[in-house]
């Protein structure tokens, strides 16, 4: 029997594709424990948005992902650049991968303003958080993925023995 995709923020596999250029690669024993349990499907929303890295910081302003999708509030640069449409799209395009995948779980990068599940960065550029969930985690949760963070790692994996 092979194992269930598990739809993961790539930064959280180690690719250097976060706002700094950065990843942010999960502890060797949680990534061994994971991919014994699954099959990794690695994605970066913004980047399969079109968005490079680096590129600029973002924060939603006027709401949370779903407001994002639904257009009521936006993706800005601290700048003042709406990058709300590629958000939309690589959410969209993540969506895309996890059917392709037959993925019915996400992992992604906690409080990112794509991947954020429960939690984002205020909109302030400030530091402080907000609830709320990211554009992509949005989406995800729209298709029916059950979506968790890097710190709900426990959890995830709960609940996966338990399906």
């Amino acid at each position: 029997m092979s194992k269930p995709a598990l739809l993961m923020s790539a930064c959280l596999c180690g690719q250097a594709v976060r706002y700094d250029a950065t990843g942010k690669p999960l502890p060797a024993e949680w990534a061994a424990r994971l991919s014994a349990r699954f099959a990794i499907v690695p994605v970066c929303p913004e980047m399969a948005g079109g968005l490079p890295a680096p590129r600029a910081p973002c924060e939603i302003r006027g709401g949370d992902g779903y407001d994002v999708l639904a257009g009521r509030a936006e993706v800005m640069t601290a700048a003042g650049d709406n990058l709300s449409l590629p958000f939309c799209r690589g959410a969209t395009r993540a969506a895309d991968l996890a059917r392709e995948h037959d993925c019915h779980v996400a992992l992604l990068k906690a409080n990112s303003p794509s991947c954020g599940s429960g939690t984002i960065y205020s909109g302030d550029f400030d530091g402080r958080h907000k609830n709320g969930d990211g554009v992509c985690a949005a989406a995800l949760r729209r298709a029916g993925l059950a979506v968790f963070s890097e710190l709900e790692l426990e959890q995830l994996l709960q609940e996966a023995e338990q399906a």
